[in-house]
């Protein structure tokens, strides 16, 4: 099996989704000396006028970031554009991010970017400049197996993989992604940027949220809220913090702020081993437990979307419910519509109602779903 970047005849119309950062810039220059005839286009999604200046330049669309994608266009030698979807953006990602938390769930922005905004609005720009692929800077591998088809694996650099923001590609979608990063490591990446003398080389990446560059989640879920109309904002006020028992035991600012498994900002005292949140619960209310409460056999999915076949029986894989875990061992029904049922082989700590979870074989993505909520 190969990866189908590497398939590419030499002129052809790829456009490279450039962030400003040494990832998307060496993956444009990979497929540049390739022979591909590369189209570098930065997403303007937000605007960032309420981001303190001192941040700004961490933004994955801001001025600066701009500059770098066209000073990187300029050394390598292909066209760049910056292409405004603020509208899609704010629609598909920032206001349901808004509102996730103030249903009290946790959302995943990158997986909604990704499967709503990034690849779909791309894919469409490329077919009016008669591209024929949309690259990205992903760690990540789209390999054609033996009846044809592409499917989506992990990377060979594990510590970069970004498969679990991959779940929600439509197979025709991934048919036309190209991951010219798959096979490097970070530090590959860097030396080849080193080589090519771009500007971008040293570059550190943002461990932020891209909008959200000050990493003040809490501001920023203020502001928003305060401007919708449509939303209560009675999870973003104080509250009351109960044991499993429904005993009052504090009060939190704000239920929208928090998530499953966080310990910080709780404020508790006297207990005899820390409290961590298990539950957010109507009426702007947190529960609180001991780290054992946080353990759950298994959870129902929502939005499942599947990168082969949809399974029509139940079957055996793994399940990974957090960018940074381990895998697990797990049991996963399909269920009505695009739901799922998984029953883990082991518990697993701090499931996050908004999260994602993503079903692997091996190092071949299958596909994942949003986690609806944790059961026993």
């Amino acid at each position: 099996m190969r990866d189908t970047w590497t398939e590419i005849e030499p002129g052809t119309r790829v456009v490279v989704a450039m962030s400003g950062g040494v990832d998307s810039s060496v993956a444009a220059a990979i497929l540049a000396e390739r022979g591909c005839e590369v189209i570098g286009v930065t997403m303007k999604n937000f605007c960032y006028s309420a981001v303190p200046e001192e941040h700004a330049d961490a933004a994955c669309c801001s001025l600066e970031a701009i500059e770098d994608a066209r000073s990187v266009a300029r050394e390598v030698g292909f066209v760049h554009h910056v292409l405004d979807f603020e509208g899609p953006f704010r629609e598909a990602v920032l206001d349901p991010f808004v509102a996730e938390y103030a249903a009290g769930r946790t959302p995943n922005p990158c997986v909604r970017c990704n499967r709503y905004v990034r690849f779909p609005r791309l894919w469409t720009k490329a077919r009016l400049l008669g591209a024929e692929f949309v690259a990205t800077g992903h760690y990540a591998r789209a390999i054609r197996g033996a009846d044809g088809a592409v499917e989506l694996l992990r990377p060979a650099d594990r510590a970069k993989d970004q498969t679990f923001y991959l779940w929600g590609l439509t197979r025709p979608l991934l048919e036309r992604a190209l991951f010219p990063l798959g096979d490097a490591t970070k530090e590959e990446v860097r030396e080849k940027a080193r080589g090519l003398g771009l500007r971008v080389a040293g570059k550190v990446e943002s461990q932020d949220i891209c909008f959200i560059p000050d990493g003040d989640l809490a501001g920023f879920l203020t502001r928003r809220v305060a401007e919708r109309a449509d939303l209560a904002a009675e999870r973003f006020g104080p509250g009351p913090i109960v044991d499993e028992s429904g005993a009052v035991v504090g009060e939190h600012s704000g239920s929208g702020f928090f998530t499953v498994g966080q310990r910080r900002g709780l404020g508790l005292a006297g207990f005899d081993e820390p409290r961590y949140v298990t539950a957010i619960e109507e009426r702007n209310t947190l529960v609180v437990g001991p780290e054992d409460d946080l353990f759950r056999d298994g959870l129902v999915a929502e939005e499942v979307n599947w990168l082969s076949d949809r399974p029509k029986d139940p079957f055996r894989a793994e399940a990974q419910v957090r960018y940074r875990s381990e895998p697990v061992d797990a049991g996963i029904e399909p269920g009505e519509g695009r739901e799922a049922t998984v029953r883990f082989d082991e518990p697993v700590r701090a499931i996050a109602p908004g999260q994602s979870v993503v079903f692997y074989d091996g190092e071949r993505v299958l596909g994942g779903g949003t986690i609806a909520r944790a059961i026993d």
